[in-house]
């Protein structure tokens, strides 16, 4: 791994924390921020092994305590919360988003919103199609929006900076 490939996997666990802690708190706990824009932007522009570190260290930095989840949080007991399931789902967004496959990347989305809600559901007792409705369906189209906006983002970005896969 070079020093430039090892800078942008840093610059963009910063973007992903900072448009991270960006977020719109909602009564059902998940709140709406700038997570899946932020990290379908780092596959799209690294790649899906680069970008997926690069979301790996950003759920690293909140493990450890930093607040870099939304509102401010941060700590282990984020991944076992309502919304642990979409923090794993990010590697899943990012891998995907890194083939630079616009229908792969929504996959990617997809399989984080189900994660998000299976957790959802667990956790708070809720069946299934109850949780989709609560905490995938009212995200769906601003994350999809999200997903796209990257997509052609990321190809700009990456012709700019002529990052190799």
């Amino acid at each position: 791994m070079k020093t430039k490939d090892i800078t942008y996997i840093a610059i963009f666990s910063a973007i992903i924390s900072i448009l991270s802690i960006i977020s719109i708190p909602t009564p059902w706990g998940v709140p709406f921020t700038l997570q899946t824009f932020s990290i379908s932007l780092a596959g799209f522009v690294l790649g899906k092994k680069y970008g997926t570190l690069s979301v790996i260290i950003y759920l690293l930095l909140g493990a450890i305590g930093l607040p870099v989840f939304a509102g401010l949080s941060g700590g282990i007991s984020s991944f076992v919360s309502v919304t642990g399931g979409f923090l794993f789902g990010f590697i899943f967004l990012a891998l995907l988003c890194g083939t630079n496959n616009i229908i792969l990347a929504i996959l990617g989305l997809l399989i984080c919103h189900l994660l998000g809600a299976l957790q959802f559901s667990f956790l708070t007792k809720t069946n299934i199609l109850n949780s989709i409705v609560i905490v995938s369906l009212p995200y769906l189209i601003k994350d999809i929006i999200s997903v796209y906006l990257a997509y052609f983002i990321g190809k700009n970005i990456r012709k700019k900076i002529h990052f190799n896969l």
